[in-house]
């Protein structure tokens, strides 16, 4: 067996240096503006940064503004309850379930939500741990259903 071969490396590279593209037609003033605009119509921060790359050829947001979306989001009280990482977990997590209530003898997808369900709660610890979950919030099959049906 070759564990050295990889496999999956095709993609875009970062940048080399920090600074912002000398083609940047939008200041940061603006920028966070846009920004700001995007989260108030619903878009979570990945979805902006896609955008904001694609639609106003923005690149990266960091060099430009010295701080990430979701930190301006932050600082206009724009964040989402539980983070964007968290819930898509989460929705994974319902969507697996659903999958074994119909499929019950589906053995590797339930050692797949086992380690799904690890890594909720690892990923929940440490952001509690940082302050950007509740110090009581706990992951539960029922309140992840909640969560993703947005109705918590």
């Amino acid at each position: 067996m070759n564990k050295r071969k990889r496999k999956g490396q095709s993609r875009s590279t970062r940048p080399a240096r920090p600074v912002p593209p000398s083609w940047l037609e939008y200041t940061p003033e603006e920028i966070e503006l846009i920004i700001e605009e995007l989260a108030r119509k619903g878009y979570k921060p990945s979805m902006i940064g896609v955008i904001l790359r694609d639609q106003f050829g923005i690149p990266l947001v960091k060099p430009v503004l010295g701080k990430t979306i979701t930190q301006v989001l932050e600082e206009k009280g724009l964040t989402p309850k539980v983070p964007e990482d968290l819930l898509n977990l989460l929705r994974k997590a319902v969507n697996l379930r659903r999958h074994l209530e119909e499929h019950p003898k589906d053995y590797h997808a339930k050692k797949g939500l086992i380690d799904l369900e690890s890594r909720i709660r690892r990923l929940a610890r440490y952001y509690r741990r940082e302050g950007k979950l509740p110090k009581d919030w706990e992951y539960s099959p029922e309140t992840a259903k909640l969560l993703v049906a947005g109705e918590i």
